[in-house]
């Protein structure tokens, strides 16, 4: 069977860096084949080479078995090769069916936009993800899970060949999820070809064929789905057993830091909660639960509307995020890149920015304190970088988000609120996370983690909040929250009077 994409010992350096080292690759007509691997590993330089944003330094493409050299991503398109990108590449004041139909709008014979037929497809189109949205509105007005399902909507208008997917899942929700993979799967029962990058083994070894691993740039090995296990691929991808998935909990004293009574606000509706000292309190709920909306609500990005917030049992008025920073709050938002960090500024500038005034003299900066502060954040948080001056931008994702914890950290928060934490990065450094949350907790913070990924709630919590359609359904002590349980409560199945009437489960 001729491959409908080869990549054919590839090489690929960048300065200081050798990212690919002679890498082979090969999709076949009909097959999911995962790439996995660490961060820094190899696997989104391979793939932009086969999108055709970069060009390899060495070795060569084949597509259908004809050598190519990609000169652009619209190369690769018109060859059937098109690409989802993790970090979304669209217009987001431009119409939804604007952005689904990018370069293929349907016109008429005076090139004239058949706009009404443009906005019934997009509708279809997206009704085959289960969502329903105007198609007329921009789509800044929709949440980040609802602009990453129209780009892969848009992916698969163009009826490619062959299909790239960047971490398609890190910004949806289950129920998107498991409607992403229906469609997948159909597409591959139809010769489409899905290069499927993840670092959710979850999600692989459900949907994938084979798995290819790389690790530090090199070719680990290819293997069937169906002969493996994901203890071997965690093998194979970090060269090391990973002793346990989530560390042990065992939270210090328990004091109620952070406490909201009735709190409403844009997406969500009198919801109460107490957040503890040394302890983590898991917020799970689908997409358009409101759980990100409350968290920034709780920091002050967006207006409360109603009830009330304490910090330690005293009444305190939230009105912007330094107000909650001046009350010892921190916010890891879900998307780093576009709210958390100054991706072409420093390492140091990013650890600095969120405590400039502890880092400031009478008229200047003290460069020294920056410096030793960025430092010790490298060494306390396993941070791969060349050194403090390194432009972030240039870090691999699990590097970024270290960055963005390590600027938050530097303040010493009472409550840290961690919106997806281990959002884009690799089974290495959600371990380190986690370890992280866990290690705040220990000493006294109190941590809110906010997740779409069950298991990760689950194996991290010491409560779980359940949030739907804007509503606390359920608060759930550890023996409580079991899998079937939390997602009963998410999906409105549980058939619990306490999530009719709104009741939580601990009152």
């Amino acid at each position: 069977m001729t491959a409908l994409l080869k990549a054919h010992k590839i090489t690929k350096a960048f300065p200081g860096t050798l990212a690919l080292d002679q890498v082979e690759f090969e999709l076949r007509p009909g097959e999911i084949h995962a790439l996995v691997g660490e961060n820094g590993a190899g696997k989104s330089t391979l793939m932009l080479i086969m999108a055709g944003v970069y060009q390899p330094d060495g070795g060569e493409l084949f597509v259908e078995g004809q050598p190519v050299s990609l000169h652009d991503p619209h190369h690769a398109q018109r060859l059937g090769i098109s690409t989802v990108f993790q970090e979304l590449a669209l217009a987001p004041n431009m119409s939804v069916a604007e952005n689904v139909f990018t370069h293929t709008q349907p016109v008429n014979g005076a090139g004239l936009v058949r706009f009404e037929e443009m906005f019934e497809a997009t509708e279809r189109a997206l009704a085959v993800f289960g969502i329903k949205v105007n198609p007329r509105v921009p789509l800044r007005r929709y949440s980040v899970a609802v602009q990453q399902i129209v780009e892969i909507a848009r992916a698969t208008q163009r009826q490619a060949r062959a299909l790239i997917l960047d971490e398609p899942t890190s910004a949806i929700g289950e129920r998107e999820s498991e409607r992403l993979s229906q469609v997948l799967r159909m597409l591959r029962d139809r010769g489409v070809g899905i290069i499927y990058v993840s670092h959710k083994l979850d999600e692989v070894f459900a949907i994938a064929d084979r798995i290819t691993v790389l690790k530090d740039g090199k070719l680990v090995g290819t293997v069937r789905t169906a002969a493996t296990s994901q203890e071997a691929v965690v093998r194979m991808m970090v060269g090391r057993e990973l002793d346990q998935l989530f560390p042990p909990r065992d939270g210090g004293r328990e004091d109620t830091v952070l406490e909201v009574r009735n709190l409403s606000g844009p997406g969500y509706t009198n919801v109460s909660l107490d957040i503890r000292s040394g302890k983590v309190l898991g917020v799970f709920g689908l997409t358009g639960a409101g759980r990100t909306e409350l968290a920034r609500g709780i920091f002050g990005i967006e207006p409360i509307t109603g009830g009330e917030i304490l910090i330690f049992g005293r009444p305190v008025r939230i009105t912007d995020p330094r107000k909650a920073m001046n009350e010892g709050i921190a916010y890891i938002p879900e998307d780093r890149k576009q709210d958390g960090l100054f991706l072409e500024m420093s390492l140091l500038d990013n650890v600095a920015a969120a405590c400039l005034r502890a880092l400031s003299g009478p008229i200047f900066m003290h460069g020294s304190k920056g410096e030793a502060l960025a430092r010790d954040a490298m060494s306390k948080l396993m941070i791969k970088a060349r050194g403090v001056e390194q432009r972030v931008s240039s870090l691999s994702g699990g590097n970024q988000q270290k960055v963005l914890f390590a600027k938050w950290l530097a303040r010493h928060p009472k409550v840290l609120i961690a919106d997806e934490p281990t959002r884009g990065t690799d089974v290495g450094a959600k371990a380190e996370i986690h370890t992280l949350l866990r290690k705040l907790a220990q000493e006294g913070a109190a941590v809110v983690m906010i997740s779409s990924e069950l298991p990760e709630v689950l194996g991290m919590s010491d409560r779980v909040a359940v949030m739907r359609e804007g509503r606390l359904v359920a608060l759930l002590d550890r023996g409580q929250a079991t899998e079937e349980r939390v997602a009963a409560y998410a999906l409105g199945t549980s058939g619990d009077g306490a999530a009719a009437s709104g009741r939580t489960d601990n009152e």
